[in-house]
């Protein structure tokens, strides 16, 4: 072998060892519920291990349950806390093993060998041994952990119990839903052609997509892509938008569309899609309120690409000390809620999200109703949203909220295509290939 041949090849194997490296850092304080994927930086990495980076942190996460039991077995005892980045490489080599097509001395020895780049070299003979024995014997360890409900299924337990009451008869699939990672879906941005003239220009691009079934300007693609790669998108032709998230435009467009420059509130706006998809359709004088200021730069960068303009705030959507006091016609709060409906794409909240917060959120939710009704005109229309699948942040939400408003009426449409009924409004519920989990009520406001 030549002396370039060598070099090559160890360049290579220090970026097996770097990549699994910056993942078991990213994946660290997950594990220890004090951090989350939400700011994952896949420029620690060499360009061309950002896909691997992404598809090890986001995949040990969906895993998670089953990678731990696994590990328990494994280990001999459990590594300190000190050691967190220890064991999510134990993690993380297990995963490798079990769901992807990587070579089983890669899975071993470069998952091993990682543990050097942290600074615990101590660590390599124990990881080695544990992932050798997961080979030998990877059928027997797994239908032993397999046999806990929570472990095969890939979620806590509190999570399989709360899903289970919920949806007795569907909650084993919204289960095999969000372990499966959600589609990559777009929004055509109408003002630069319909759907079915981007579906050419992607055909022309080597890209294949199909039809969203209930959104209008929604395209699936059949493998997701790098979105520089699709045409027209740093034009603003378009965005990358679940179909579920683009039927808040559908369910508001029969309020908008016959008053144009109507005013119209988007509250907990961040990061901006169903802002954008409004602005895209309709002639709006639009306010966009959000409490974080990053999330809200984000949203002015949408707008930004789009060529599009709203009026933003930073504000909490609780209180009013950012409005001017003219009425909306139309508010959308989509409202901050578990993410149930998105685990797929946020496989950390298996791991971060707790039994209480969802009391606490279904409280957030209601203040946040209760605050922003007096700010919509008589006549006008609220669409409430989450990306949920539970009724305590749903159906019980909306009609806890319609009790107590004696103006609230129920405006939602009855025969829609899509989702089912769910006490005033609809809800869907996470699809393999097809939509996320989504909850939406629309309500209007009774004439004084």
């Amino acid at each position: 072998m030549s002396q370039k041949t060598q070099a090559r090849g160890a360049k290579t194997g220090d970026n097996g060892l770097a990549v699994r490296a910056a993942a078991a850092r990213a994946l660290a304080p997950v594990i220890a519920g004090k951090g989350s994927l939400a700011g994952l930086d896949d420029h620690q990495v060499v360009a061309r291990d950002r896909a691997l980076f992404k598809a090890l942190c986001y995949g040990a996460c969906r895993a998670l349950p089953r990678l731990e039991a696994l590990a328990n077995t494994l280990l001999a005892k459990p590594f300190k806390a000190r050691d967190a980045d220890v064991q999510a490489l134990l993690l993380l080599g297990i995963y490798q093993q079990l769901y992807l097509r990587i070579p089983a001395h890669a899975a071993v020895g470069e998952t091993a060998g990682a543990a050097r780049l942290l600074g615990k070299e101590w660590a390599t003979r124990v990881l080695n041994g544990c992932l050798r024995r997961l080979q030998r014997e990877s059928a027997e360890l797994q239908a032993e952990v397999d046999r806990d409900p929570a472990v095969a299924l890939l979620h806590p337990k509190w999570w399989l119990k709360t899903l289970r009451q919920a949806w007795p008869d569907d909650w084993q699939a919204i289960c095999e839903a969000n372990n499966l990672a959600g589609p990559m879906t777009l929004r055509v941005n109408r003002r630069h052609g319909d759907r079915e003239m981007y579906l050419d220009r992607l055909d022309s691009a080597g890209l294949q997509a199909r039809l969203c079934l209930h959104a209008p300007d929604g395209l699936t693609l059949e493998t997701p892509c790098d979105v520089e790669t699709l045409p027209g998108f740093a034009e603003g032709h378009v965005s990358i938008q679940d179909e579920a998230a683009q039927l808040a435009a559908v369910l508001l467009g029969p309020s908008l569309a016959p008053r144009p420059g109507a005013r119209v509130l988007d509250a907990c706006c961040a990061p901006g899609g169903k802002t954008a998809h409004l602005l895209e359709l309709f002639d709006l004088d639009l306010q966009a309120v959000d409490s974080d200021d990053v999330r809200l730069a984000r949203v002015e960068d949408t707008l930004s690409r789009l060529g599009l303009e709203a009026t933003l705030a930073a504000g909490d959507a609780t209180l009013r000390d950012w409005w001017d006091g003219t009425p909306f016609d139309a508010i959308l709060l989509d409202a901050p809620c578990s993410g149930s409906g998105v685990i797929r794409r946020h496989p950390d909240i298996k791991r971060l999200r707790r039994p209480s917060d969802i009391t606490k959120l279904a409280e957030l939710q209601a203040r946040l109703l209760d605050n922003l009704w007096p700010l919509l005109a008589p006549g006008g229309t609220l669409l409430y949203a989450t990306c949920s699948v539970l009724p305590a942040e749903n159906a019980e939400q909306i009609d806890a909220f319609l009790a107590r408003t004696p103006d609230a009426e129920v405006t939602m449409p009855a025969d829609l295509g899509w989702g089912r009924a769910a006490g005033a409004g609809r809800q869907l519920l996470p699809e393999p290939d097809s939509h996320d989990g989504f909850f939406y009520a629309r309500l209007g406001k009774r004439p004084a």
